[in-house]
């Protein structure tokens, strides 16, 4: 069922920005200033927007900056991310991105989907990326007290972490853990799962692997306690402000203490099921579909005022500045 949802999703998201990118763009651009107005609204707004694009100073795009007019346009889906929102600009503004995995940070102020948590890191400026990918967050219909008393991994072997990980968990009877990928070590290689079949345990663990770890959001919005080290990387969900026992249960970097956490939820059910419905609160705000459009264009807009192309808007711009 998933794989069909998937599937009929990217027809349909194929469809709608092919449609979008025939449309003469000018009907888009004549739209923004009520789409500012509109996006300006209260200081929830303001606080993630800041998080997003954490530039204060005034900048100058480099030399390698491109115009929105030639964006590139594959990978596909971070092309057509990007300019649902970036075509209510003018055409020939310009700026730096980096599309796919970003490794570290860029050296200039750049568009990107993902970058180091950390508090000098406000030269990589989220965007919502591939979201398609990352941002799918169906209800699950088990209870927590109703799985499998039991943890669950599967995916690629694409960070060293994974088989850290792996090597830790093997031969604990209560995990349920290894890749499918051919190249994983023979004594980790287990069979693919679907994302339905791993909602029936109880605990799910989350890996980042060439970046973020992209079963976060659907393990956060389900009914099972996310298990994960701390995060070292962050796209548009805000991993940098993720909680330990409040949004997940971290577990240490050699994974030595996973037996113990399991056990300890075991006893306090109770206790895993509070974690479970603050990470479904912290979900929500990004299943709000005005607020998350009102936020890309308000990332762009300000990149675009700091960079010296767009002359700000009295109202605006004191609203986004305090």
């Amino acid at each position: 069922m998933r794989n069909f949802r998937r599937r009929t999703g990217k027809v349909f998201y194929y469809a709608r920005n092919i449609v979008r990118d025939g449309a003469p763009q000018l009907l888009f651009r004549r739209r923004l200033d009520h789409a500012l107005a509109v996006a300006v609204r209260g200081p929830a707004i303001l606080d993630r927007l800041n998080y997003y694009n954490k530039l204060r100073e005034p900048f100058t795009p480099s030399p390698a900056a491109m115009t929105i007019a030639t964006l590139p346009r594959r990978p596909s889906m971070y092309y057509y991310d990007l300019k649902e929102f970036a075509r209510y600009f003018d055409p020939n503004l310009r700026l730096d991105l980096e599309f796919g995995d970003v490794r570290g940070l860029p050296p200039v102020p750049s568009i990107v989907k993902n970058r180091p948590i950390g508090t000098h890191n406000a030269n990589g400026v989220l965007f919502k990326m591939d979201k398609l990918r990352h941002f799918q967050m169906q209800a699950d219909p088990l209870r927590f007290v109703d799985k499998q008393p039991m943890v669950v991994w599967r995916g690629d072997m694409n960070n060293p972490v994974r088989l850290v990980f792996l090597d830790a968990a093997q031969g604990l009877p209560f995990c349920d853990v290894g890749s499918p990928a051919t190249h994983a070590p023979e004594r980790h290689r287990k069979p693919f799962m679907s994302v339905e079949d791993q909602k029936r345990y109880r605990y799910i663990v989350s890996l980042e692997g060439n970046d973020v770890a992209t079963n976060l959001k659907w393990i956060m919005s389900s009914n099972s306690l996310c298990l994960m080290p701390e995060p070292t990387n962050e796209i548009w969900f805000c991993e940098g402000r993720l909680k330990p026992d409040e949004h997940y249960v971290q577990l240490a970097p050699d994974f030595s203490d996973i037996a113990d956490k399991v056990a300890f939820f075991e006893r306090h059910p109770e206790k895993a099921e509070r974690i479970i419905a603050s990470a479904q609160a912290y979900c929500r705000q990004f299943l709000d579909e005005p607020t998350e459009k009102a936020l890309c264009l308000l990332v762009l807009y300000k990149y675009f005022v700091l960079s010296g192309q767009i002359e700000p808007d009295e109202k605006i711009w004191r609203f986004l500045s305090t």
